[in-house]
């Protein structure tokens, strides 16, 4: 409707126009017919020419009826281009659209206030080109390279100006006069002249084209909002999708998307142009700090940031680029805003003004353009309101989808465990404490074994250890919490051949032994310390014998709740240690007050998670350094470094027993690894070799995770905590005495494709004698 109204008024206008025109031919009379036909460089009006192009001006496409000005403005100036300079009052542009006889693919945009011609939209007087410096010589040259004129040698400029509101609306341009050095008067009457009936069908047609641009606007994002909309159930593919629209929407070539996560103040990218990063391949999520680069910037200021030469740019790391080959050009980045949401629900940044920061999309490289315009920015602020939309709701719906996945896990878990003895319960608390050293006089010394104390003693012998560490009167803790908190615990383990209760019993053990020992007590917070010992005791609560990648690869409840965030296992048994200090009656740290209370679930979150050998591997340089330099009480990065360290050496420490001990947790271990081998094999998956009974060779297996995993790791604990070193020594002895059973193995290889049928054989070999002669050291029993 508003197209044929607008089609009214330029037959309208032209009507106007060709009235004028008749008044002009009847007051010239005479002289009209007397003087030279179509002198144009004389100042003479053409009026039949000019009749003909008003009569022409029917189209209602911008660029058409430009080109048609522009060839009238050439032939009656003898110009050999000509382009006209639009002026955008709503962003204070100059936007150019066809230059000589070329519609330019995409329109090139510049700021009035930065142009050489600028300062003509308020003087509203003609330039020439001797009126320019060399920059702005410069600038025009560089703008009429789309049609390859060639070197400018003589310009006249004329501002046009509108009838209505007596603005400026363009700038008409005409380049090198033909068969002169330079443009007259006269030509700058003919440029007047013609648009003084011109410039009204010119305006009006901008406007239809901009009203016609404005609905293609909105039809195009409410079919980005249709296609975002319709992957809300899934983050991964709506981040993808919001790459793909980004890109189209822009014509850029290549576009990464930030996430905010508040918590660790960093911007983590799992797009990469396009690509999503799969947990169960070797793609990585990229973290930076969220006040680093250009993301970091428009993440905290939550501005946009147009850079059309990304290298001159002082937030711009060219690295990525001298390592990938990709050359970036320049940038759009634009923050992805959230309203009216809960923050600790996304994982927003507050902006202040009730806006928050949920993401930050960076597009590199302007397909068909020199760099990103101010319109690209219209559309990506445009845009981004719908991405921060789909965002948060697609967040939201993972939330309640977790939560679905929490309900069922726990039906699950229900079925699965019974409640605690009851007689059990009351006799424990009745029973006052032993001393520790009732239960077994060895019990404080390194190489004492604790899978001997019997199961139905294990329980009693965790209370003795918390009253020996004095946590009971620390913390207040009831005696029958405690109690109730321990066989929760302990109920809480499944019975897999190796990662069972006598696994969280034997690495609480050792947290004892490193206190009684080494007095790691001196070194680490009461809360600290009590964290640390609680998180050795659910450290693999609820583990079902299969590692982090058969979660993922099997796609397991486990995985659907966890794996989009890593450390699937270790998630896990984090959030079955909540359920029980959640459960009535279990929660230990409840006469904690406030400040140590949100300080203990963090650390016990915190130390479980780095039971994960991949975070422990992050971290070896960082601890190898603090080794060096020496552990520093005052720095918070030491505390948490160190309590990973010590965790992760109670969780290994089967490994720093004697001989005995230590083949016999080998063969637990490899009891649980062949199960799952063969479980991955009757799901038609290709186990790991070590979880691969046809396969293994278990000697060299052990040697590899002695040398690379256990004696590393130990040998920085002696480093710090002297006195430990009698730990990495019966660690480094069990290693000389895998090396010997090796070449024993490799003499006796087996025949019938069962690695687990090495341990037969190694109980009958005579290599067992190396027990007796001291290799490989003896245990305490």
């Amino acid at each position: 409707m508003g197209g044929g109204c607008s089609a009214i008024k330029s037959w309208s206008n032209i009507a106007t126009c060709y009235s004028r025109l008749k008044q002009v031919q009847m007051q010239q009379g005479s002289a009209m017919s007397h003087a030279p036909a179509r002198r144009q460089d004389s100042g003479t009006i053409d009026t039949q020419a000019i009749l003909q192009l008003c009569a022409d001006l029917y189209d209602q496409d911008a660029p058409a009826l430009q080109l048609k000005v522009i060839r009238y403005l050439q032939k009656v100036t003898r110009a050999e281009c000509c382009l006209l300079l639009l002026v955008a009052d709503d962003t204070a542009e100059f936007f150019c659209q066809v230059i000589g006889e070329h519609v330019l693919e995409e329109e090139v945009r510049f700021p009035i206030d930065q142009s050489c011609l600028g300062h003509m939209v308020t003087s509203k007087k003609p330039v020439i080109f001797e009126d320019l410096d060399s920059k702005g010589k410069g600038e025009l040259q560089s703008l009429v390279l789309h049609v390859q004129l060639g070197e400018i040698r003589s310009m006249l400029c004329v501002p046009v100006e509108s009838k209505a509101a007596g603005n400026i609306v363009a700038l008409a341009c005409v380049l090198n006069k033909r068969d002169s050095p330079k443009f007259s008067p006269a030509d700058e009457s003919q440029i007047r002249t013609c648009f003084t009936y011109t410039s009204t069908v010119l305006t009006s047609t901008l406007a239809v084209q901009k009203e016609r641009k404005l609905k293609l606007e909105t039809q195009s994002m409410l079919q980005i909002a249709k296609n975002l909309f319709t992957h809300l159930d899934d983050v991964s593919v709506l981040l993808r999708e919001i790459m793909q629209e980004a890109r189209n929407l822009t014509h850029a070539e290549r576009c990464s998307l930030f996430l905010v996560d508040k918590g660790r103040r960093e911007l983590v990218a799992k797009v990469f142009d396009g690509v999503v990063a799969d947990e169960s391949e070797n793609m990585n999520e990229l973290r930076i700090p969220i006040d680093q680069g250009i993301a970091g910037h428009v993440a905290t200021t939550g501005e946009i940031l147009n850079i059309k030469d990304a290298y001159s740019h002082p937030l711009f790391y060219s690295g990525v680029d001298h390592s990938t080959g990709f050359r970036t050009r320049n940038i759009l980045c634009f923050p992805i805003k959230n309203e009216g949401h809960d923050s600790d629900v996304i994982g927003s940044f507050l902006m202040g003004d009730n806006e928050e920061i949920v993401g930050v999309a960076e597009l590199c490289n302007k397909i068909n353009g020199p760099c990103f315009s101010t319109y690209d920015e219209e559309l990506a602020q445009a845009f981004s309101i719908y991405c921060g939309i789909s965002l948060v709701h697609s967040l939201l719906y993972k939330k309640v989808a977790d939560a679905q996945h929490r309900s069922k896990l726990s039906n699950e878990l229900m079925m699965y465990h019974m409640k605690v003895n009851e007689d059990e319960t009351d006799r424990l608390i009745v029973d006052k404490i032993p001393q520790i050293t009732s239960i077994h006089p060895e019990v404080s010394l390194f190489s004492f074994t604790p899978r001997v104390i019997l199961d139905d003693q294990t329980t009693l012998c965790c209370l003795a250890m918390f009253e020996d560490m004095g946590m009971i009167n620390r913390w207040r803790i009831h005696k029958e919490t405690l109690v109730k908190f321990v066989l929760m615990v302990k109920k809480g383990y499944r019975d897999p051949p190796y990662h069972n209760w006598y696994h969280a019993f034997s690495v609480s053990h050792f947290c004892y032994l490193l206190y009684k020992n080494l007095r790691i007590d001196q070194l680490l917070t009461d809360v600290e310390l009590f964290a640390l010992f609680v998180a050795c005791l659910c450290h693999d609560l609820d583990h079902r014998g299969t590692n982090n990648a058969f979660q993922v690869s099997s796609k397991s409840v486990l995985a659907a709740l966890y794996s989009s965030e890593g450390s699937v296992l270790e998630r896990h048994h984090f959030a079955q240690a909540m359920c029980i200090l959640n459960t009535e009656g279990c929660n230990i740290f409840e006469n904690l007050n406030k400040r140590d209370y949100e300080q203990a679930l963090d650390l016990l979150q915190e130390i479980i998670l780095a039971t994960d050998l991949a975070h422990h591997l992050s971290a070896v340089k960082d601890l190898e350094a603090m080794a060096k330099e020496g552990y520093d009480k005052s720095n918070p990065r030491c505390h948490t470094l160190l309590t990973c360290l010590l965790m992760t050496s109670c969780d290994l420490s089967d490994q720093t027993k004697g001989w005995g001990t230590t083949k016999k947790i080998a063969e637990l271990i490899y009891q649980e690894f062949f199960r799952q081998g063969d479980l991955e094999k009757s799901m038609g998956y290709r186990p790991h070799e070590m979880m691969d009974r046809e396969k293994a060779f278990i000697p060299d297996l052990q040697i590899s995770f002695l040398e690379n995993i256990a004696m590393p790791l130990y040998r920085i604990l002696g480093d710090l905590l002297p006195g430990s070193e009698c730990v990495f020594e019966a660690v480094k002895a069990n290693r000389d005495t895998w090396m010997q059973i090796r070449e024993t193995a490799k003499r006796k290889p087996i025949t019938h494709g069962n690695s687990f049928d090495f341990f037969k054989m190694l109980d009958e070999d005579d290599s067992n004698s190396l027990v007796n002669n001291g290799e490989g050291g003896k245990d305490n029993q």
